[in-house]
């Protein structure tokens, strides 16, 4: 395991710091903000843990968001399922309704009508 005396963990850290300083985060992370072994007991590290954490925190955030809005757009395909094979009897025939009995009549007259040769 690398030591405090490390040049190059002495090296990451100071690019590190200096990424978090800037506010460039992506270069940080390409950096390997996650992968460095920051250390509870040295002062140094405090703001590199600070920056882990907030990511896995906010990494954690976004996965939880996902996983629900999933979940709600499956329920909700679940429910449209449930209510269209409610709203489809299935012994409904597939042609169009019949007509009222008042609108079938007036149809029956008006065949007849042009049967006959009349005019209304």
């Amino acid at each position: 395991m690398a030591t405090m005396q490390d040049p190059a963990r002495q090296a990451q850290r100071a690019r590190l710091l200096a990424l978090l300083a800037d506010g460039d985060l992506d270069a940080a992370l390409q950096a390997g903000l996650m992968d460095y072994p920051a250390s509870p007991a040295a002062a140094e590290d405090a703001p590199l843990l600070a920056a882990q954490q907030r990511l896995r925190t906010a990494w954690a955030a976004r996965e939880r968001h996902r996983a629900r809005a999933a979940r709600l757009e499956r329920i909700a395909a679940e429910r449209e399922a449930r209510r269209r094979a409610a709203a489809v009897p299935a012994d409904a025939p597939a042609s169009n309704p019949a007509l009222p009995p008042a609108a079938a009549a007036a149809l029956a007259r008006a065949r007849a009508r042009a049967a006959a040769g009349r005019k209304p």
